[in-house]
């Protein structure tokens, strides 16, 4: 497709608004990068992230008609992105937590594990984590949303939220060292 040049964000967005399919896909292209960035942070594999993605951006165009101008548009991608995520993972997320939160115990005493990490080490062991410790670590330590704003988001206890926060930071720490303990020598 000849993208046109020098068009404004708000300018696709309005031929967006219209229905556009051309402007769609330039959105689409345009802010691919970005949405792929949010979406690996709450997926499993690529392939699982680019499901969330165009699940996403099938969300954007169906409600872009509702977008208003006074939010930033990356603010608003970035809501759907991390909702479709979470929706994504919501029924096997409950499943999980029926099964693991009823012998859970908090683990340690509130120290924050990244302060011990560096951003590199956290983004390659994240993808390690089970699915319902990665969504509530990117959602507490990533994008900031409060145990109570977890609980709500993912129907659970706000201490289910802290359990399963502790047990990600504790797995992270665990496969940190066990990277550190094994690096320059062969794994077999």
């Amino acid at each position: 497709m000849h993208q046109p040049r020098g068009i404004a964000e708000d300018q696709i967005i309005g031929k967006c608004k219209t229905g556009s399919l051309k402007y769609q896909e330039l959105l689409y292209k345009q802010f691919y990068g970005y949405a792929m960035g949010i979406s690996l942070r709450y997926s499993i594999n690529r392939d699982d992230a680019l499901e969330v993605v165009n699940d996403a951006f099938i969300k954007v165009f169906n409600s872009i008609k509702n977008y208003s101008s006074d939010r930033p548009f990356k603010a608003w991608l970035r809501t759907i992105i991390v909702n479709t995520a979470i929706d994504r993972r919501r029924k096997e997320l409950k499943f999980q937590l029926h099964v693991e939160i009823e012998n859970a115990m908090p683990i340690g005493n509130g120290i924050s594990a990244i302060e011990n990490l560096n951003v590199q080490d956290i983004l390659k062991l994240m993808q390690q984590l089970p699915p319902i410790q990665l969504t509530i670590f990117n959602l507490y330590e990533v994008d900031g949303y409060s145990h109570d704003e977890i609980s709500k988001i993912l129907t659970i206890p706000e201490s289910s939220s802290r359990v399963y926060l502790s047990r990600a930071k504790e797995k992270l720490r665990n496969l940190l060292r066990a990277e550190t303990h094994n690096h320059g020598r062969s794994v077999g």
